[in-house]
């Protein structure tokens, strides 16, 4: 079998797929039409995020027979389409899982005890002590939508903190030992932290608005791991100004490009600028799940999940 690899990934991936005597070709360069012309004669193909995998492309891709998207998500791929056509779709969420949940934790503590502000005013030789007196996380309801890979690894942090832990999914009996899933009435009585965990589906795509926000019992803290587009940016920034939203820790955000490789090209709207001098906002590049370890862990996935299919 022929696997075209369109992204550079931990070389662990391309060495034991090479054990296994797969025929590895590497293209990280060709645009889409250009891969679209010759990807007929690959069986596999491994992707992180490079371009959208669309009706078009599996058309073109006549031999297809799986496609790795080293990462959690296949919002990229049409995976309808792919699956009617045979395509065996792979992901890895078994491999950044760990990175996710230590950096949700890492921004809900860092905003808590107002450590991004903070830093910023040592470094310009301030010392507010009063002013950055944070706040502690025990006693508090710590609220997840979407209790999968991600979710699930972010409860299991929070096990050694003094909280409590609820859940709300659209898939019924996901709870566990580290979090009561709920219905979504009661997950916004109660809840003083909301950590998103969604994937982008057109049920999560502008989930996080007005409408939304206003539902919630308490001002609360947003955090979001997940995908940017899940949370209208403006309505947040209105949420934030108002006090309901009393904080926000965002990885991900809706102006990110496809490949999750840039943001937008265009002016910056005045949301986003908000944002960015907000001292009650804590921003990443989309690097939750993005760590040394993940890396490894992503191409292992991969190269397990494809032996175990086709070897």
């Amino acid at each position: 079998m022929k696997i075209l690899h369109l992204d550079t990934n931990h070389k662990l991936l391309l060495n034991q797929l090479n054990d296994l005597d797969f025929e590895n070709h590497e293209d990280y360069t060709s645009n889409k039409e250009e891969i679209e012309a010759k990807i007929s004669n690959y069986d596999g193909l491994v992707i992180r995020s490079r371009f959208t995998i669309d009706k078009q492309f599996l058309d073109a891709a006549t031999n297809l027979k799986f496609i790795g998207r080293v990462g959690a998500g296949l919002e990229n791929i049409d995976c309808d389409y792919a699956e009617k056509k045979g395509v065996y779709l792979i992901s890895a969420p078994e491999g950044n899982r760990n990175a996710v949940g230590e950096h949700t934790l890492g921004m809900l503590l860092s905003l808590f005890n107002k450590l991004n502000k903070a830093d910023r005013e040592v470094r310009e030789g301030k010392w507010l002590r009063e002013d950055n007196r944070g706040i502690e996380l025990d006693g508090r309801t710590v609220g997840l939508i979407g209790y999968g890979n991600m979710g699930k690894a972010f409860a299991k942090k929070l096990k050694g903190f003094d909280v409590e832990v609820l859940c709300y999914d659209i898939k019924a009996n996901v709870g566990d030992e580290n979090a009561a899933q709920v219905s979504l009435k009661e997950f916004q009585e109660r809840v003083d932290v909301v950590s998103l965990h969604t994937p982008q589906t057109p049920l999560t795509l502008n989930m996080v608005n007005s409408e939304f926000i206003k539902e919630f019992k308490k001002p609360f803290w947003l955090l979001n791991t997940a995908r940017g587009k899940s949370v209208v940016t403006a309505d947040l920034v209105e949420a934030l100004k108002s006090g309901k939203v009393l904080g926000a820790g965002l990885d991900v955000l809706e102006y990110e490009k496809k490949s999750f490789e840039s943001l937008f090209s265009q002016d910056m709207p005045e949301a986003f600028q908000f944002l960015i001098q907000a001292e009650n906002v804590i921003l990443s590049p989309h690097v939750a799940g993005w760590t040394v370890e993940s890396k490894l862990k992503l191409a292992q996935t991969i190269v397990d999940k494809i032996k175990a299919k086709f070897c």
